[in-house]
């Protein structure tokens, strides 16, 4: 298509001194515009020169460049927004001489950089300059930095070709005939025009179709987070590939080119970081298909999109000839202007830009001592008659992309250059990237026929260091657990079982032996009650033995409903002393959430208050009142019971948040709950002296945690109320009062009380929180130490741990705890690198058995663990590892997620809010509310317009608890959805007051917003709204430039065109133009400062 175009092209009109941008420097234009002072546009040729130097000479030949290209002379302006360029007189050169006499390498490489950074001043046509730093007679470092917007990579060998011809003539003394230019870039600008008007809507329809529909954002897993307004300060990592004559080879055996292979392997590359099946990725082509064109300076690089689908069925051959026919459409349509089709594709502007990642093959037909010097290789040696020079290396930050992979072909080898965002990426992050790069090319090049899925990433190294060297977790239990021995266990990967079984103890019977040591120290402490040991155990075996009386034995399970108490403790303790399984209900929980449990668990016995009877469902469960019936149990004998089970044996049944909508019993045996005392025990040093919390109601895994790592230790456990629970103030105060040394403190609670002062003598010396994630790290006044964990209920409450400080900018969740392996893997069950996310694996001593009456979900979840003969729990989670071994939580792969610790599955809400006869479709989803607490939306479709939020809240009341319940209830027309028919999550409207207002017309009131409304109506921004955003109307680069020159025209002021960017909206924008009008910003009050 371009080059019929091309040679059907009419004859070009003369030259003039000032014409149009081209398209492709309209773009670099207005991104210069928005950040004048970036150097992310700056580029350089670097060389460093060993041998006797002309200077002189090497000077002229540089001024006769100028004066031979009008584009190194031409200055860029604009008028009314509208940019463009003028062409100079002939003038001097910048050039610059420095002597760097003494400076060490490092320095000279600094000050090299530093003048390569500097900003050009486009325009007063300073678009070029050159640098010469003398290091001695025999060695210099010669810069010379243009804008992109005067070069491409082409327009660079070019110039320095003829750099080389000037340079040897003039210092011969003899003239040199380069040939004439017959045209300039002007040409080129107008050949562009007249192609757009010929073959531009051919051009478009095919780009339209190509990337019809949602374009897929490359969601590049990042070391720092996204800013709303990105900065594209850059960083480079080079490396070296010596695998050019196999990839050639293959190249040539599949019909494709080395660009098209390179290209392949990237986005496969792309796809096995982000686990996306489409990837977008877009390439330079030269634009130089007209040859009058060819020895001409200037931006004449346009790039492509390149869109790939990339299946897990698919075999690197084929994912190749699948490229091979994309990228052959491309070249065939890629004289479409690329920022054309930006704008046309209309791509909304916010942190994520429409393109992320780009690739650059720089093929050389020959490699002659011009192209040798680009090379990122500074043992290249060049002669230009007598003048010997390599490569000098510097970082440079060229382009607008967050990650740019450029190759440059050598002789025996390929160059690469990885140029990132390093608002984004850590040196390290890319680095390691290189590593897998080559290592996916290895595998390819060793056995294409491989599914992409199945090509390596990770060195041997890596693997070792992920499955082996972080998840060395072994260790022994001391001797008052003699334990289980199952650091044997673990090692021969039996983690279901233990060894030596007479030996074993379990956790009433280690309670048993630390009531020998303290009989009379306190237990347990609620309100004005308390217990001792002694009185404890005595209980406790009360009624173990009244259990046993009515048959409860080992894998018996017994139901404890029943408010918070000392009387839950010593229910706990009895049903385990009896060799049952408790079963913890919640009382609060809706009569239907309780009689699904009580019928799925088939309870036998149900222990529970005698106020609490009426709200329990019909049942055929004994019931037993641990207050009315504790006559005849306190008739039973105080004695500790013979031991009836062994560590293998089921502890306790917790019922979770099922997808189904229906709630999930996990099944925990005794030996989970022995680790994670063991663990917690060794970790936080608890001895008889210590003084923990109990915050969790009984029907919440961390129940057990609160409790039995204490019991066994000697230690004081004072129960909280639920009112304190929900005052941060007053629980600091009991915390402080009662000389609390641990407490376990839910996430949302615990950053409530991180906000609050602390006094620097407090006992507190370790608050222990988990069951969300953790939004901020405590400031350094904190007295105690911080540890954040992480775990789910099917491994026994905890998995990983970790002490938060304040250095850290997001907390993690720390590494695995003893004798527990993690692994974060991709689908396909294999291990993901460093910094990658992938789902969260566990395996080890804290393994549930499965689901109660679920063997399909059990199978499904608990798999063969393909790194050992262990079983692997899957959890759902994505997190990644960081680059200390360390792990940071990401939130769920599906739509489960926590709020104020407890595991809710969105779906379970879905389900019960459209069993209401009045509702038609619903969305539930997670938002943070102006405290940044997660809260529950639920985004609902009704039958009838008039329906209230108040009778949704009462249905679901009775059906599920009040953790599950929306916050806010939103009522839609319809729920929004994708272009491929699926909910977009994203076109959910934020609930708040703000957002019904700002989806009604609200025209301008105020003059300056009046002013405002008619520039935009002039543009044809039609009937604005004063919450109307520039760029959902239809707004685009070229307007918003010609918005603020009016802008700037009407007030006086001086306003960057990033203005727009922040303030989008017309009550926005006008309310930033007040605030600088009144600091006396005006035109006059510059000049006057001028």
């Amino acid at each position: 298509m371009g080059e019929t175009a091309l040679q059907n092209s009419p004859n070009l009109p003369p030259k003039t001194s000032v014409y149009p941008l081209s398209y492709g420097q309209k773009a670099l234009w207005f991104l210069n515009k928005l950040n004048p002072e970036s150097a992310t546009y700056n580029t350089a040729f670097t060389v460093r020169i060993r041998s006797n130097f002309d200077v002189q000479a090497w000077r002229n030949a540089l001024q006769r460049l100028v004066d031979r290209h009008p584009i190194l002379r031409t200055r860029f302006n604009q008028q009314e927004g509208e940019p463009y360029q003028e062409v100079g007189e002939s003038s001097e050169i910048i050039f610059e001489e420095i002597n760097a006499f003494g400076w060490t390498e490092e320095a000279l490489k600094e000050q090299v950089v530093r003048h390569y950074k500097r900003p050009f001043n486009l325009e007063l046509g300073q678009v070029l300059r050159a640098t010469l730093f003398t290091r001695s007679q025999q060695e210099s470092v010669f810069l010379l930095a243009i804008h992109h917007l005067v070069r491409d990579g082409w327009s660079m060998l070019l110039l320095i070709d003829e750099l080389r011809q000037l340079y040897i003539a003039e210092k011969a003394g003899q003239k040199v005939t380069l040939p004439p230019l017959k045209y300039d870039y002007q040409h080129y600008v107008q050949w562009q025009t007249e192609m757009l008007l010929k073959d531009g809507e051919v051009l478009w329809n095919y780009w339209r179709n190509q990337l019809a529909g949602e374009l897929p954002v490359l969601h590049l897993p990042t070391d720092k987070p996204r800013l709303p307004q990105q900065n594209n300060n850059g960083a480079s990592y080079t490396f070296k590939l010596d695998e050019i004559t196999q990839l050639k080879t293959l190249a040539q055996i599949e019909k494709a080119t080395l660009y098209m292979t390179l290209l392949a392997a990237f986005q496969v590359l792309l796809h096995r970081y982000t686990s996306q099946d489409d990837v977008l990725v877009v390439s330079p082509t030269a634009g130089r298909n007209l040859n009058k064109f060819s020895q001409i300076v200037g931006h004449f690089v346009n790039l492509v999109a390149i869109k790939a689908k990339i299946t897990d069925n698919l075999t690197f051959k084929a994912f190749l000839a699948q490229v091979r026919q994309t990228v052959l459409e491309a070249i065939a349509h890629q004289d479409y202007p690329f920022a054309l089709l930006v704008e046309q594709l209309q791509p909304q502007r916010d942190s994520n830009s429409l393109f992320q990642v780009a690739f650059v093959l720089q093929e050389h037909t020959q490699l002659n001592d011009v192209a040798e010097l680009f090379l990122p290789q500074e043992e290249v040696r060049v002669n230009w008659d007598g003048l010997q020079l390599e490569p000098f290396v510097i970082p440079q930050e060229e382009g607008q992309f967050e990650l740019t992979l450029e190759v440059i072909e050598g002789q025996e080898s390929l160059f690469c250059v990885f140029k990132y965002n390093s608002d984004l990426f850590e040196e390290s992050t890319i680095e390691r990237m290189a590593g897998h790069f080559q290592n996916l090319l290895r595998g390819i090049v060793a056995n294409p026929d491989s599914l992409v899925a199945q090509l390596p990433l990770l060195s041997e190294e890596e693997k070792h260091q992920l499955l082996v060297e972080w998840n060395s977790t072994e260790a022994e239990y001391p001797q008052h657990f003699e334990a289980t021995l199952y650091g044997n266990a673990f090692a021969e990967g039996k983690t279901g079982r233990c060894v030596d079984l007479e030996r074993n103890r379990c956790i009433h019977q280690l309670f048993e032996e630390q009531v020998e040591k303290t009989p009379d120290a306190i237990a347990v402490v609620f309100k004005n009650q308390q217990l001792t040991y002694r009185e404890l155990n005595q209980k406790a075996n009360q009624l173990a033995r009244y259990l046993q009386s009515l048959g409860v034995g080992t894998e018996v399970l017994v139901g404890l409903c029943i408010e918070r108490s000392i009387e839950a403790i010593v229910g706990l303790l009895g049903i385990l002393k009896a060799g049952g399984a408790y079963v913890p209900l919640d009382p609060s929980y809706p009569t239907e959430r309780l009689a699904f449990m009580l019928d799925d668990s088939q309870l036998k016995v149900l222990l529970t208050q005698q106020e609490l009877i009426a709200k329990l469902p019909e049942n055929q469960a004994q019931l037993i009142c641990l207050d009315r019936d504790w006559t005849a149990i306190a008739q039973q004998c105080k004695d500790n019971l013979a031991p009836s089970v062994q560590p293998e044996n089921l502890a306790y049944v917790i019922y979770t948040s099922g997808s189904t909508g229906k709630p999930k019993g996990v099944l925990v045996p005794h030996l989970g709950l022995i680790n994670l005392v063991f663990w917690h025990q060794q970790a936080f040093k608890v001895t008889s002296s210590d003084r923990a919390t109990g915050l969790a109601g009984i029907a919440f895994d961390a129940a057990g945690w609160e409790i039995y790592p204490y019991l066994t230790a000697g230690a004081s456990i004072y129960l909280v109320d639920s009112e304190t629970i929900l005052s941060p103030v007053e629980l600091q105060r009991q915390l402080i009062e009662k000389e609390i040394t641990i407490s376990f403190v839910p996430t949302p609670i615990a950053e409530r009380l991180l906000s609050l002062e602390w006094s620097s003598n407090v006992a507190l010396r370790i608050m222990l929180t988990g069951g969300d994630k953790l939004h901020f790290s405590p400031s350094a006044s904190i007295p105690f130490k911080l540890v954040n964990n992480y775990g789910p209920t099917e491994n026994t409450v905890v998995t990983t741990s970790g002490v938060v400080t304040h250095e850290r900018v997001t907390p993690d969740i720390g590494r695995p705890i003893a004798n527990t392996k993690v692994y974060i893997l991709d689908r396909h069950l294999q291990p993901v690198p460093i910094g990658i996310p992938g789902e969260l694996h566990i395996s080890g001593a804290g393994l549930a058995r499965g689901y109660l009456n679920r063997p399909e979900l059990t199978e499904a979840k608990f798999i063969s663990n393909p790194f050992d003969r262990s079983k692997l729990y899957k959890t759902g989670d994505l997190a990644r590892y960081l680059g200390n071994g360390r792990i940071e939580y990401l939130g769920r792969i599906d739509n489960q997620v926590k709020i104020r610790g407890f595991r809710i599955e969105l779906g379970e809400i879905e389900t019960v809010l459209t069993g209401h006869p009045q509702i038609r479709e619903t969305v539930v989803t997670v938002r943070e509310d102006r405290l940044s607490d997660r809260v529950l939306v639920a985004y609902v479709v009704p039958n009838q317009k008039e329906f209230s939020s108040k009778e949704l809240r009462s249905f679901l009341k009775q059906k599920l608890p009040d953790y599950m319940l929306p916050s806010v209830f939103v009522m839609l027309e319809a729920i929004p959805l994708t272009p491929n028919g699926k909910v977009d999550p994203h076109a959910l409207p934020m609930p708040s007051q703000s957002n019904s207002e700002e989806n009604c017309y609200i025209p301008p009131h105020t003059p300056t917003q009046e002013v405002l409304a008619a520039i935009w109506a002039e543009l044809g921004l039609e009937r604005v709204g004063i919450h109307d955003n520039f760029f959902e109307l239809g707004g685009h680069s070229l307007l918003a430039t010609q918005v603020i020159s009016r802008v700037q025209a009407a007030f006086e002021i001086e306003l960057p065109l990033q203005s727009l960017f922040t303030y989008p909206t017309i009550e926005e924008l006008s309310q930033q133009i007040e605030i600088v009008r009144q600091a006396g910003l005006g035109l006059e009050f510059q000049r006057s400062r001028l």
